[in-house]
């Protein structure tokens, strides 16, 4: 029998905890299927809260906070099962939620990796932020989702229900072939946090695996429980492993073309945030680029295949940052149609 390992990484997270391991517990009761919460060395009461009222969940008591990559790289190490399920302590599951991701990766070989549906805790008739109907990418390297563009958010109309092929599928909620997931190198331990999962998605691809979304499991996603979208904090990870993400895998021949309009991009990102009055972010932009031009020294390409990003069929072939805020694109029906576009 395959085994699954539901993965939740945790870090003073008490009151997450309180509020949705009720429904990891009820909605996941099988043989098969075991719930683990890695702990990032938390200093609340998280792990006594977990011993007391849920001790058949296996506690991964770890010496400090490492993260959201290197935390589960070093959980999944130890873990031995088929497949992992990475949940974020603020996603409330529904019943029969395991079935349809799982069934594609048995289904499957070549499919590495796959997303529910990730609908709004808060609204919860609309698609969450990070990752709704699941992950794409335009040609200059920004990420973006079915159900979600910038701060265009949609509400779900069944307009997304179809199977179909990612470019990346969420960290929020990713079910994984933990075989596929070592094969790759697991998470770049240096993001630390934010786009690690889109990150180790692209090397899947890069590797001949697919990422995949059923809509025929849904999840209630709160978001923003770790860091609040408007935190400095968050503006530099994005902007420093965005640019990291893309140095490791674009092919060479692109990158130069792909740097050079993101400098511009993300200059113009800069400007925004600092005529907004928003000075810490506009310094978080500068900074991410420092540290990634320090940090992008330790890589090195090791022989590893890289196509260029329009091979990828879930790779918007023009500027998402144009279509959106001058042909006022604000769907992603607006850019793909037929079956990614969910028609």
């Amino acid at each position: 029998m395959l085994t699954t390992s539901i993965i939740l990484l945790n870090w003073n997270g008490k009151e997450l905890l309180e509020h949705f391991m009720p429904s990891v517990m009820k909605c996941c009761a099988a043989d098969n299927v075991r719930i683990v919460v890695a702990d990032n060395a938390s200093t609340d009461d998280s792990v006594s809260f977990l011993k007391e009222n849920y001790p058949s969940v296996k506690i991964l008591a770890f010496d400090r906070n490492y993260g959201f990559a290197e935390g589960y790289n070093k959980a999944i190490e130890i873990i031995d099962s088929d497949f992992v399920v990475l949940l974020n302590t603020d996603v409330e599951v529904t019943e029969g939620w395991l079935s349809a991701p799982l069934d594609l990766l048995l289904r499957n070989p070549e499919i590495a990796a796959v997303q529910p549906k990730i609908r709004s805790f808060r609204a919860r008739g609309f698609f969450e932020y990070a990752g709704a109907a699941g992950g794409f990418m335009d040609k200059w390297g920004y990420p973006f989702c079915r159900g979600r563009l910038f701060s265009t958010i949609e509400k779900d109309k069944g307009q997304y229900d179809n199977e179909c092929e990612l470019f990346w599928a969420s960290g929020a909620c990713m079910f994984l072939r933990r075989s596929c997931f070592l094969e790759a190198g697991g998470f770049d331990a240096s993001f630390f946090a934010h786009q690690e999962e889109i990150d180790l998605c692209w090397r899947l691809k890069n590797k001949g695996y697919k990422i995949f979304y059923t809509p025929d499991s849904i999840v209630y996603h709160m978001g923003g429980a770790t860091l609040d979208s408007s935190n400095p904090r968050k503006t530099f990870l994005n902007f420093r492993n965005n640019r990291l993400m893309l140095y490791k895998n674009l092919a060479k021949n692109d990158r130069r073309r792909v740097f050079f309009v993101r400098y511009w991009l993300d200059a113009a990102a800069a400007m925004a945030f600092l005529f907004s009055g928003k000075v810490a972010d506009a310094w978080a932009v500068f900074r991410a680029y420092v540290v990634f031009n320090k940090d992008k020294k330790t890589y090195n390409d090791n022989g590893i295949t890289k196509y260029p990003l329009k091979k990828f069929l879930q790779v918007y072939q023009k500027s998402i940052v144009f279509s959106y805020y001058l042909k006022r694109k604000k769907r992603f029906t607006d850019l793909f149609s037929d079956t990614m576009a969910g028609r």
